[in-house]
């Protein structure tokens, strides 16, 4: 059963990552598999009763990993800890079969862990449901449960229930996309502050843009009006250009957008 397992951890990351060049690979050189030995040892351990050698294990495997896994909790099958330093799963939490985590994820308890000892024997962590990918630095706090396929944008802050087939952004997390369409902000909801003020400074440069192809189109006017004057006198057409003292070109040039607005991506992301 043991290796079995293992057999099937080092298949599935050799699957999935493409900087895998084979199974040895895997084996010497994934500290997100070495966790997943050390965990399975220490869970074992934890079972039996034996609580003090079951942290101790836990602890070697953070100390050769960087991830800490806490012996109770209960981790799927085909998990795949990508990158993995500075990881942390808290003891009741609960991860599914064929999730993916990346670097500096945590699954906390939140405001629990704040209440010491009388929530000693409590659910307290999150609950990954199958298929959950769960970007670098995200966390995940409380007993909160996260449905199949949700995938979790880096840096976002869960602290609330997620449903299943939805994409989760932001601090505090919200669900952008839910089963392949996008979902209206809701009235209440707490805004991305960082999103919000670029795409305020976004809407001002729009508008700036705008008035300054009317002043363009002023300046324009009044060049074809010089253009029309001279022509009636003895001044050489060649003078048009110093006359106006505006190189309409480079004008254009400058207040064109960029038909990849990274800001547009980022907005779009935000789901703003």
């Amino acid at each position: 059963m043991f290796f079995s397992y293992l057999r099937e951890c080092i298949d599935n990351i050799y699957e999935q990552d493409p900087a895998a060049r084979s199974r040895l690979e895997v084996i010497l050189c994934y500290p997100g598999f070495h966790a997943l030995v050390f965990h399975r040892l220490a869970a074992k351990l934890w079972k039996m009763g034996l609580r003090t050698p079951a942290r101790f294990t836990s602890h070697l495997g953070r100390v050769f990993t960087g991830i800490e896994i806490h012996p109770g909790a209960t981790v799927g099958r085909r998990v795949f800890i990508d990158h993995g330093m500075g990881v942390v799963v808290g003891e009741t939490a609960v991860i599914g079969d064929d999730c993916v985590i990346y670097q500096g994820v945590t699954l906390g308890a939140g405001a629990a862990a704040r209440q010491g000892a009388s929530s000693r024997d409590t659910k307290r962590h999150p609950t990954l449901g199958r298929g959950v990918v769960v970007g670098s630095g995200a966390e995940i706090q409380g007993a909160i449960e996260v449905g199949d396929n949700v995938r979790v944008a880096s840096g976002s802050i869960v602290l609330k229930d997620v449903p299943a087939n939805s994409i989760v952004v932001g601090v505090p997390g919200r669900v952008i996309y839910r089963d392949g369409k996008k979902v209206e902000k809701k009235e209440g909801d707490v805004p991305d502050i960082e999103a919000e003020a670029i795409k305020c400074l976004k809407e001002h440069i729009t508008k700036l843009e705008t008035e300054l192809g009317s002043v363009k189109a002023k300046l324009k006017q009044q060049s074809q009006s010089i253009s029309e004057l001279k022509a009636l006198s003895t001044i050489p057409e060649n003078r048009d250009a110093e006359a106006s003292g505006t190189d309409y070109q480079a004008l254009d040039k400058e207040t064109k957008g960029d038909a990849a607005d990274p800001v547009d991506v980022f907005l779009q992301g935000a789901g703003i």
